[in-house]
């Protein structure tokens, strides 16, 4: 159990290596965290930024930065086969069986179950259905696999500042072409799976609400710029501080 613990607190980039809480961690779980009871659901989003990004539970990044690109629609064979492929061509042995016990463990993360009624607890164990990314299709296939979809999709309400704290952790420079966000690993179009519409709402969005971010669309040349890269959490805070006011409202 405390092994599986240190694994998933890493996979969330929580916990360092030498077994200490990180700067993320301290942020938004110390004592004096933003969200020490997890009930922002901007907090989901940037847990599930974190997931994809540090790597560590690698089938993850892989979902979300190459295997939907191959298939929106897929089952849990699909992703496994998907899987067994990479670990291959990378020569990694992994049994099918542990493959598929990963898999079943990413679609509970991410998608409620058919039968709401038959495990109630089903909704409190898997920590990021609420941002639905994965969604259960009501067809199966022939075969009886369960088809699951992730789409890219405009995604306005994430918060505007997870965006942006995610966007100066995975890109150094002044500047950022919109086509590097929308296609590089562990950026914006792939890990929050926003389609181009989105990806443009939110930059303009970070524009109206940080001086300092500037963006540009140039005879169809975008980019962010920034006169001042914001420090990351600064912008996380001006977020919590945000969100805070409106609740009490």
């Amino acid at each position: 159990m405390v092994t599986s613990i240190q694994f998933w607190m890493r996979s969330f980039g929580l916990l360092s290596e030498g077994l200490e809480l990180t700067e993320i961690a301290h942020f938004v779980f110390g004592p004096e965290g933003k969200d020490p009871f997890l009930e922002d659901t901007g907090t989901l989003w940037l847990l599930h930024y974190l997931l994809v990004s540090t790597g560590r539970a690698t089938i993850y990044q892989f979902a979300f930065n190459e295997f939907r690109k191959q298939r929106i629609e897929f089952t849990r064979e699909q992703f496994t086969n998907y899987l067994n492929r990479k670990c291959g061509e990378n020569d990694y042995t992994i049994s099918l069986r542990t493959l598929r016990s990963d898999v079943d463990v990413l679609i509970r993360t991410y998608s409620r179950p058919a039968d709401r009624g038959a495990n109630p607890e089903d909704d409190f164990s898997s920590l990021l259905i609420d941002i639905d990314l994965i969604q259960r299709m009501t067809r199966s296939k022939a075969d009886g696999g369960t088809v699951y979809r992730i789409e890219s999709k405009d995604r306005i309400t994430i918060p505007t500042e997870v965006i942006l704290f995610a966007i100066l952790q995975q890109n150094d420079g002044q500047s950022i072409s919109f086509s590097r966000l929308m296609a590089d690993p562990n950026n914006m179009g792939n890990v929050f799976a926003l389609n181009r519409d989105g990806l443009q709402r939110h930059a303009e969005l970070i524009a109206q609400k940080f001086p300092q971010v500037i963006f540009t669309d140039d005879a169809g040349i975008k980019e962010i710029q920034f006169s001042k890269r914001p420090d990351p959490y600064t912008v996380l805070d001006h977020y919590y501080r945000n969100a805070q006011v409106f609740s009490l409202n």
